[in-house]
Protein backbone atom coordinates (compact mmCIF):
# COMPACT_ATOMS: atom_id res chain seq x y z
CA UNK A 1 0.00 0.00 0.00
CA UNK A 2 2.81 2.47 0.25
CA UNK A 3 4.34 4.93 -2.00
CA UNK A 4 7.83 3.84 -2.18
CA UNK A 5 9.63 0.79 -2.58
CA UNK A 6 10.82 0.14 1.25
CA UNK A 7 6.74 -0.61 1.63
CA UNK A 8 7.27 -3.51 -0.68
CA UNK A 9 6.43 -6.33 2.05
CA UNK A 10 3.14 -8.14 2.60
CA UNK A 11 1.26 -6.08 4.71
CA UNK A 12 3.15 -2.88 3.48
CA UNK A 13 2.65 -2.91 -0.46
CA UNK A 14 -0.33 -1.85 -2.40
CA UNK A 15 -2.70 -4.54 -3.04
CA UNK A 16 -2.17 -4.24 -7.26
CA UNK A 17 1.65 -4.34 -6.21
CA UNK A 18 1.30 -7.40 -3.78
CA UNK A 19 -1.06 -9.39 -6.57
CA UNK A 20 1.75 -9.20 -9.13
CA UNK A 21 4.79 -10.29 -6.80
CA UNK A 22 3.08 -12.91 -5.11
CA UNK A 23 2.06 -14.08 -8.99
CA UNK A 24 5.42 -14.39 -9.86
CA UNK A 25 6.67 -15.89 -6.40
CA UNK A 26 4.37 -18.62 -6.64
CA UNK A 27 4.78 -19.28 -9.91
CA UNK A 28 8.06 -20.74 -9.41
CA UNK A 29 7.41 -21.96 -6.28
CA UNK A 30 4.64 -24.12 -8.28
CA UNK A 31 7.57 -24.96 -10.89
CA UNK A 32 9.67 -26.78 -7.81
CA UNK A 33 7.00 -28.07 -5.75
CA UNK A 34 4.51 -29.53 -8.03
CA UNK A 35 3.04 -32.50 -6.83
CA UNK A 36 3.32 -31.74 -3.83
CA UNK A 37 -0.48 -30.94 -3.40
CA UNK A 38 -1.91 -29.98 0.02
CA UNK A 39 -5.30 -29.08 -1.27
CA UNK A 40 -8.14 -31.25 -1.92
CA UNK A 41 -8.91 -32.38 -5.69
CA UNK A 42 -11.01 -30.29 -7.87
CA UNK A 43 -13.90 -31.41 -9.68
CA UNK A 44 -14.07 -28.73 -13.06
CA UNK A 45 -16.28 -29.07 -15.43
CA UNK A 46 -15.76 -28.76 -19.03
CA UNK A 47 -15.86 -25.96 -21.16
CA UNK A 48 -18.98 -27.35 -23.38
CA UNK A 49 -21.18 -27.80 -19.97
CA UNK A 50 -19.98 -24.17 -18.16
CA UNK A 51 -23.02 -22.87 -20.33
CA UNK A 52 -25.65 -24.93 -18.89
CA UNK A 53 -23.75 -24.99 -15.38
CA UNK A 54 -26.38 -23.30 -12.67
CA UNK A 55 -25.87 -23.14 -8.42
CA UNK A 56 -28.75 -26.29 -7.42
CA UNK A 57 -31.47 -24.45 -6.40
CA UNK A 58 -31.07 -20.89 -7.70
CA UNK A 59 -31.17 -21.13 -11.72
CA UNK A 60 -30.52 -17.23 -12.07
CA UNK A 61 -28.26 -16.76 -9.45
CA UNK A 62 -25.60 -15.17 -12.01
CA UNK A 63 -24.98 -14.22 -15.49
CA UNK A 64 -21.19 -14.04 -17.62
CA UNK A 65 -20.71 -10.24 -17.44
CA UNK A 66 -19.37 -9.71 -20.67
CA UNK A 67 -22.50 -11.26 -22.47
CA UNK A 68 -25.74 -10.50 -22.61
CA UNK A 69 -27.84 -12.69 -19.26
CA UNK A 70 -29.54 -16.15 -20.71
CA UNK A 71 -32.47 -14.35 -20.15
CA UNK A 72 -32.51 -10.81 -21.92
CA UNK A 73 -34.82 -12.20 -24.48
CA UNK A 74 -36.98 -13.29 -22.31
CA UNK A 75 -37.74 -10.17 -20.45
CA UNK A 76 -37.79 -8.31 -23.60
CA UNK A 77 -40.76 -9.61 -24.37
CA UNK A 78 -42.71 -8.93 -21.28
CA UNK A 79 -45.64 -6.84 -21.50
CA UNK A 80 -45.60 -3.64 -19.72
CA UNK A 81 -48.09 -4.86 -17.38
CA UNK A 82 -45.75 -7.75 -16.30
CA UNK A 83 -43.14 -4.84 -16.01
CA UNK A 84 -44.74 -2.69 -14.30
CA UNK A 85 -45.68 -5.72 -11.59
CA UNK A 86 -42.33 -6.67 -11.11
CA UNK A 87 -40.55 -3.37 -10.93
CA UNK A 88 -43.28 -1.57 -8.97
CA UNK A 89 -40.84 1.21 -7.47
CA UNK A 90 -39.15 2.02 -10.52
CA UNK A 91 -41.07 1.61 -13.19
CA UNK A 92 -41.95 5.03 -14.76
CA UNK A 93 -39.69 6.81 -12.30
CA UNK A 94 -36.52 8.24 -12.19
CA UNK A 95 -33.26 5.95 -12.29
CA UNK A 96 -30.12 6.39 -10.02
CA UNK A 97 -27.17 3.50 -10.52
CA UNK A 98 -24.28 3.40 -8.52
CA UNK A 99 -21.01 0.86 -9.69
CA UNK A 100 -18.40 0.48 -7.11
CA UNK A 101 -15.05 -0.13 -7.93
CA UNK A 102 -12.16 -2.74 -6.37
CA UNK A 103 -9.29 -0.87 -4.38
CA UNK A 104 -9.37 -2.78 -0.91
CA UNK A 105 -8.57 -0.65 1.77
CA UNK A 106 -9.10 2.39 -0.14
CA UNK A 107 -13.21 1.24 0.16
CA UNK A 108 -12.73 3.90 3.05
CA UNK A 109 -12.70 6.76 0.42
CA UNK A 110 -16.40 5.18 -0.70
CA UNK A 111 -17.45 4.61 3.24
CA UNK A 112 -16.45 8.23 3.70
CA UNK A 113 -18.57 9.55 0.82
CA UNK A 114 -21.48 7.43 1.16
CA UNK A 115 -22.17 8.66 4.44
CA UNK A 116 -21.15 12.26 3.75
CA UNK A 117 -23.63 11.96 0.78
CA UNK A 118 -26.40 11.14 3.39
CA UNK A 119 -25.35 13.94 5.36
CA UNK A 120 -25.62 16.55 2.97
CA UNK A 121 -29.49 15.47 2.12
CA UNK A 122 -28.50 14.73 -1.52
CA UNK A 123 -27.81 10.98 -1.51
CA UNK A 124 -30.19 8.98 -3.80
CA UNK A 125 -31.97 5.50 -3.26
CA UNK A 126 -30.13 3.89 -6.32
CA UNK A 127 -32.44 1.45 -8.89
CA UNK A 128 -29.19 -0.32 -9.25
CA UNK A 129 -25.98 -0.94 -7.59
CA UNK A 130 -23.00 -3.11 -8.03
CA UNK A 131 -19.54 -3.53 -6.44
CA UNK A 132 -16.65 -5.71 -7.22
CA UNK A 133 -13.60 -6.41 -4.46
CA UNK A 134 -13.82 -3.75 -1.81
CA UNK A 135 -17.20 -2.18 -3.90
CA UNK A 136 -18.45 -5.86 -3.13
CA UNK A 137 -18.20 -5.08 0.83
CA UNK A 138 -19.82 -1.69 0.35
CA UNK A 139 -22.96 -2.52 -2.19
CA UNK A 140 -24.77 -4.71 -0.08
CA UNK A 141 -24.77 -1.20 2.74
CA UNK A 142 -24.96 1.12 0.01
CA UNK A 143 -28.25 -0.59 -1.74
CA UNK A 144 -29.85 -1.07 1.52
CA UNK A 145 -29.79 2.79 2.02
CA UNK A 146 -28.46 4.92 4.34
CA UNK A 147 -29.73 2.83 7.69
CA UNK A 148 -26.27 0.77 7.20
CA UNK A 149 -23.89 3.79 7.07
CA UNK A 150 -22.39 2.97 10.42
CA UNK A 151 -21.86 -0.40 9.41
CA UNK A 152 -19.26 0.61 6.61
CA UNK A 153 -17.63 3.27 8.59
CA UNK A 154 -17.13 1.16 11.33
CA UNK A 155 -15.53 -1.72 8.64
CA UNK A 156 -13.41 0.69 6.91
CA UNK A 157 -12.43 2.80 10.01
CA UNK A 158 -11.60 0.32 12.67
CA UNK A 159 -10.27 -2.97 11.54
CA UNK A 160 -7.00 -3.48 10.73
CA UNK A 161 -5.00 -6.49 9.01
CA UNK A 162 -4.92 -8.44 11.87
CA UNK A 163 -8.55 -8.61 12.34
CA UNK A 164 -9.03 -9.86 8.97
CA UNK A 165 -5.99 -12.06 7.16
CA UNK A 166 -3.28 -13.96 8.63
CA UNK A 167 0.49 -14.47 6.85
CA UNK A 168 0.51 -18.19 6.31
CA UNK A 169 3.99 -19.91 6.70
CA UNK A 170 6.38 -20.46 4.02
CA UNK A 171 5.58 -23.75 3.88
CA UNK A 172 2.02 -22.92 3.88
CA UNK A 173 2.35 -20.66 1.14
CA UNK A 174 4.20 -23.42 -1.25
CA UNK A 175 1.85 -26.01 -0.70
CA UNK A 176 -1.59 -24.35 -0.76
CA UNK A 177 -3.22 -21.70 -2.74
CA UNK A 178 -2.13 -18.09 -1.23
CA UNK A 179 -0.13 -16.43 1.08
CA UNK A 180 -2.71 -15.20 3.65
CA UNK A 181 -5.73 -17.06 5.09
CA UNK A 182 -8.73 -15.27 5.17
CA UNK A 183 -10.96 -17.26 7.96
CA UNK A 184 -10.93 -14.13 9.65
CA UNK A 185 -12.62 -12.00 6.91
CA UNK A 186 -15.07 -14.79 6.29
CA UNK A 187 -15.88 -14.44 9.84
CA UNK A 188 -16.66 -10.37 9.43
CA UNK A 189 -18.44 -10.94 6.48
CA UNK A 190 -20.82 -13.69 8.50
CA UNK A 191 -21.12 -10.99 11.51
CA UNK A 192 -22.23 -8.41 8.48
CA UNK A 193 -24.11 -10.43 5.84
CA UNK A 194 -26.97 -11.99 8.51
CA UNK A 195 -30.13 -13.61 7.53
CA UNK A 196 -32.01 -10.42 8.41
CA UNK A 197 -29.70 -8.08 6.17
CA UNK A 198 -30.60 -10.87 3.37
CA UNK A 199 -34.47 -10.63 3.95
CA UNK A 200 -34.27 -7.10 3.57
CA UNK A 201 -32.35 -7.23 0.23
CA UNK A 202 -34.98 -9.71 -0.95
CA UNK A 203 -37.81 -7.00 0.19
CA UNK A 204 -36.09 -4.85 -2.26
CA UNK A 205 -35.64 -7.13 -4.79
CA UNK A 206 -39.77 -7.14 -4.65
CA UNK A 207 -39.75 -3.35 -5.05
CA UNK A 208 -38.03 -4.19 -8.47
CA UNK A 209 -34.46 -2.57 -7.18
CA UNK A 210 -31.84 -4.88 -7.73
CA UNK A 211 -28.13 -5.56 -6.34
CA UNK A 212 -25.57 -7.19 -8.67
CA UNK A 213 -21.64 -8.32 -6.96
CA UNK A 214 -18.81 -9.28 -9.60
CA UNK A 215 -16.59 -12.56 -9.24
CA UNK A 216 -14.04 -13.92 -12.21
CA UNK A 217 -14.48 -17.47 -13.27
CA UNK A 218 -10.93 -18.27 -13.40
CA UNK A 219 -11.97 -21.72 -14.81
CA UNK A 220 -13.63 -19.57 -18.32
CA UNK A 221 -11.40 -16.25 -17.72
CA UNK A 222 -14.42 -14.57 -17.53
CA UNK A 223 -16.19 -12.37 -15.53
CA UNK A 224 -19.20 -13.10 -13.24
CA UNK A 225 -22.07 -11.00 -12.39
CA UNK A 226 -24.53 -12.29 -9.26
CA UNK A 227 -27.49 -11.07 -9.28
CA UNK A 228 -27.55 -10.73 -5.04
CA UNK A 229 -31.27 -9.76 -5.27
CA UNK A 230 -32.63 -12.62 -7.22
CA UNK A 231 -30.24 -14.94 -4.74
CA UNK A 232 -32.19 -13.17 -1.85
CA UNK A 233 -35.46 -13.74 -2.98
CA UNK A 234 -35.06 -16.90 -3.69
CA UNK A 235 -35.92 -18.43 -0.38
CA UNK A 236 -32.93 -21.13 -0.66
CA UNK A 237 -31.65 -22.07 2.42
CA UNK A 238 -28.09 -21.73 1.73
CA UNK A 239 -29.25 -18.06 -0.05
CA UNK A 240 -27.36 -15.92 2.97
CA UNK A 241 -23.90 -18.43 2.57
CA UNK A 242 -23.64 -18.13 -0.93
CA UNK A 243 -24.04 -14.70 -0.69
CA UNK A 244 -21.05 -14.22 1.83
CA UNK A 245 -18.97 -16.82 -0.42
CA UNK A 246 -19.70 -14.17 -3.34
CA UNK A 247 -18.52 -11.19 -1.01
CA UNK A 248 -15.00 -13.62 -0.03
CA UNK A 249 -14.59 -14.60 -3.83
CA UNK A 250 -15.31 -10.53 -4.90
CA UNK A 251 -12.42 -9.84 -3.08
CA UNK A 252 -10.06 -12.76 -3.00
CA UNK A 253 -6.65 -11.44 -4.73
CA UNK A 254 -5.27 -14.00 -6.41
CA UNK A 255 -2.26 -15.65 -4.64
CA UNK A 256 -3.03 -13.19 -1.57
CA UNK A 257 -6.19 -14.56 -0.54
CA UNK A 258 -7.73 -17.93 -1.39
CA UNK A 259 -9.71 -18.30 -4.21
CA UNK A 260 -13.43 -19.75 -3.35
CA UNK A 261 -15.21 -22.55 -4.68
CA UNK A 262 -18.56 -22.69 -5.71
CA UNK A 263 -20.50 -26.14 -6.19
CA UNK A 264 -22.69 -25.87 -9.52
CA UNK A 265 -24.70 -28.59 -11.35
CA UNK A 266 -24.66 -29.04 -14.80
CA UNK A 267 -26.65 -32.04 -16.65
CA UNK A 268 -27.64 -33.59 -13.45
CA UNK A 269 -24.18 -33.94 -11.86
CA UNK A 270 -22.25 -31.85 -9.18
CA UNK A 271 -18.92 -29.60 -10.08
CA UNK A 272 -17.14 -26.81 -9.11
CA UNK A 273 -16.28 -23.90 -10.15
CA UNK A 274 -13.03 -21.39 -8.87
CA UNK A 275 -14.08 -17.88 -8.60
CA UNK A 276 -11.39 -15.01 -7.41
CA UNK A 277 -11.31 -11.31 -7.17
CA UNK A 278 -13.92 -9.30 -9.71
CA UNK A 279 -11.58 -6.65 -10.42
CA UNK A 280 -9.14 -9.18 -12.36
CA UNK A 281 -11.68 -9.24 -15.45
CA UNK A 282 -13.47 -5.65 -14.13
CA UNK A 283 -12.65 -3.54 -11.72
CA UNK A 284 -16.27 -1.64 -12.29
CA UNK A 285 -19.23 -2.74 -14.09
CA UNK A 286 -23.02 -1.39 -14.85
CA UNK A 287 -24.25 -3.76 -17.04
CA UNK A 288 -23.22 -5.52 -20.61
CA UNK A 289 -22.66 -3.36 -23.76
CA UNK A 290 -24.29 -6.11 -25.47
CA UNK A 291 -27.75 -4.87 -23.79
CA UNK A 292 -30.06 -1.96 -25.69
CA UNK A 293 -30.24 0.11 -22.13
CA UNK A 294 -32.07 2.53 -24.09
CA UNK A 295 -34.85 -0.08 -25.29
CA UNK A 296 -34.98 -1.15 -21.50
CA UNK A 297 -35.44 2.28 -20.42
CA UNK A 298 -38.42 2.41 -23.45
CA UNK A 299 -39.90 -0.87 -21.16
CA UNK A 300 -39.67 0.74 -18.22
CA UNK A 301 -41.21 4.15 -19.10
CA UNK A 302 -38.05 5.86 -18.00
CA UNK A 303 -38.75 9.58 -19.38
CA UNK A 304 -36.35 11.15 -17.51
CA UNK A 305 -32.13 10.63 -18.23
CA UNK A 306 -30.77 7.96 -15.75
CA UNK A 307 -27.85 9.32 -13.15
CA UNK A 308 -24.84 7.05 -13.46
CA UNK A 309 -22.60 7.53 -10.37
CA UNK A 310 -18.94 5.49 -10.82
CA UNK A 311 -17.39 5.36 -7.65
CA UNK A 312 -13.52 4.62 -7.85
CA UNK A 313 -11.94 3.62 -4.67
CA UNK A 314 -8.01 4.45 -6.26
CA UNK A 315 -6.34 6.92 -7.47
CA UNK A 316 -6.27 7.75 -11.77
CA UNK A 317 -2.78 6.65 -11.92
CA UNK A 318 0.05 5.07 -9.88
CA UNK A 319 2.29 7.52 -7.92
CA UNK A 320 5.99 8.11 -9.58
CA UNK A 321 8.24 5.37 -8.20
CA UNK A 322 11.65 4.97 -8.89
CA UNK A 323 11.40 1.05 -9.00
CA UNK A 324 14.11 -0.72 -7.79
CA UNK A 325 15.43 -3.83 -10.38
CA UNK A 326 15.28 -6.68 -9.33
CA UNK A 327 12.58 -9.22 -10.39
CA UNK A 328 9.36 -9.22 -8.29
CA UNK A 329 9.53 -5.11 -7.61
CA UNK A 330 9.53 -5.04 -11.45
CA UNK A 331 6.91 -7.29 -11.92
CA UNK A 332 4.99 -5.84 -8.96
CA UNK A 333 4.82 -2.37 -10.86
CA UNK A 334 4.17 -3.98 -14.41
CA UNK A 335 1.39 -5.58 -12.61
CA UNK A 336 -0.17 -2.48 -10.69
CA UNK A 337 0.28 -0.09 -13.78
CA UNK A 338 -1.41 -3.16 -15.84
CA UNK A 339 -4.70 -2.83 -13.34
CA UNK A 340 -4.53 0.68 -13.78
CA UNK A 341 -5.27 0.92 -17.52
CA UNK A 342 -7.48 -1.95 -17.40
CA UNK A 343 -9.38 -0.53 -15.37
CA UNK A 344 -9.39 2.87 -17.33
CA UNK A 345 -10.56 0.49 -20.32
CA UNK A 346 -13.79 -0.37 -17.68
CA UNK A 347 -14.44 3.20 -17.37
CA UNK A 348 -14.30 4.46 -20.90
CA UNK A 349 -16.47 0.99 -21.80
CA UNK A 350 -18.82 2.16 -19.52
CA UNK A 351 -19.29 5.81 -20.30
CA UNK A 352 -19.70 4.61 -24.20
CA UNK A 353 -22.18 2.78 -22.87
CA UNK A 354 -24.09 5.95 -21.19
CA UNK A 355 -23.30 8.16 -24.49
CA UNK A 356 -25.02 5.65 -26.65
CA UNK A 357 -27.91 4.73 -23.92
CA UNK A 358 -28.33 8.36 -22.95
CA UNK A 359 -27.24 8.09 -19.04
CA UNK A 360 -26.16 10.67 -17.33
CA UNK A 361 -22.27 9.79 -16.29
CA UNK A 362 -20.65 10.72 -12.92
CA UNK A 363 -17.77 9.78 -11.90
CA UNK A 364 -15.13 10.49 -8.52
CA UNK A 365 -12.07 9.42 -7.46
CA UNK A 366 -9.45 9.83 -4.57
CA UNK A 367 -7.09 13.21 -5.22
CA UNK A 368 -4.30 12.72 -6.54
CA UNK A 369 -2.95 14.89 -3.57
CA UNK A 370 -3.79 12.74 -0.87
CA UNK A 371 -0.93 10.84 0.54
CA UNK A 372 -0.90 7.37 1.12
CA UNK A 373 1.10 7.03 4.57
CA UNK A 374 -0.20 3.51 5.61
CA UNK A 375 2.16 1.25 7.73
CA UNK A 376 -0.05 -1.79 6.74
CA UNK A 377 -2.11 -2.98 4.23
CA UNK A 378 -5.32 -2.20 6.82
CA UNK A 379 -4.02 0.81 8.53
CA UNK A 380 -6.92 2.08 10.38
CA UNK A 381 -4.87 5.07 10.51
CA UNK A 382 -5.01 5.92 7.52
CA UNK A 383 -7.90 4.72 6.41
CA UNK A 384 -10.00 6.52 9.13
CA UNK A 385 -8.15 9.70 7.63
CA UNK A 386 -9.16 8.38 3.83
CA UNK A 387 -13.16 8.26 5.15
CA UNK A 388 -12.96 11.64 6.07
CA UNK A 389 -11.51 13.29 3.20
CA UNK A 390 -14.34 11.43 1.57
CA UNK A 391 -16.84 12.59 3.85
CA UNK A 392 -15.80 15.94 3.38
CA UNK A 393 -16.13 15.77 -0.70
CA UNK A 394 -19.48 14.76 0.00
CA UNK A 395 -20.63 17.41 2.66
CA UNK A 396 -19.01 20.13 0.03
CA UNK A 397 -20.89 18.65 -2.85
CA UNK A 398 -19.35 15.72 -4.88
CA UNK A 399 -17.26 17.44 -7.91
CA UNK A 400 -18.06 14.74 -10.30
CA UNK A 401 -16.42 14.10 -13.54
CA UNK A 402 -18.47 14.01 -16.57
CA UNK A 403 -16.10 12.04 -18.68
CA UNK A 404 -13.66 9.61 -17.67
CA UNK A 405 -9.76 10.03 -17.49
CA UNK A 406 -8.01 10.43 -20.88
CA UNK A 407 -11.54 12.41 -22.44
CA UNK A 408 -11.21 16.30 -23.23
CA UNK A 409 -12.82 17.62 -19.90
CA UNK A 410 -12.94 21.36 -21.15
CA UNK A 411 -16.29 20.89 -22.26
CA UNK A 412 -18.19 17.57 -21.23
CA UNK A 413 -17.73 16.08 -24.37
CA UNK A 414 -15.81 14.02 -26.71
Amino acid sequence: MGNDTSKNSFIGATIERKAGLLFVLLSFSVAILSGCAALPERKPMSAELQEVAIIPGIPRARDWGDARPAHYEEWMSLSKQEIRERYPESFGKPHNYLAISGGGPKGAFGAGLLNGWTDSGTRPQFTIVTGVSTGSILAPFAFLGSEYDPVIKEFYTTLSTKDLIEQRSLIDVLRKDAVADTTLLKKKIAEYITDDLVANIAAESAKGRELFIGTTNLDAARPVSWDITAIAASGAPNATQLIRDIILASAAIPAAFPPVLFKVEANGQLYDELHVDGSVSSNVFVYPIGIDWAKVLEKMEVTTKPNLYVLRNGYLLDEWTAVERNTLNIAGYSMSTLMTYVTYGDFHRIYLATQRDGLDFNFINIPADFEDTSSELFDPVWMTELYKLGYKMAIDGIDWQKTPPGYDTNDGEQ
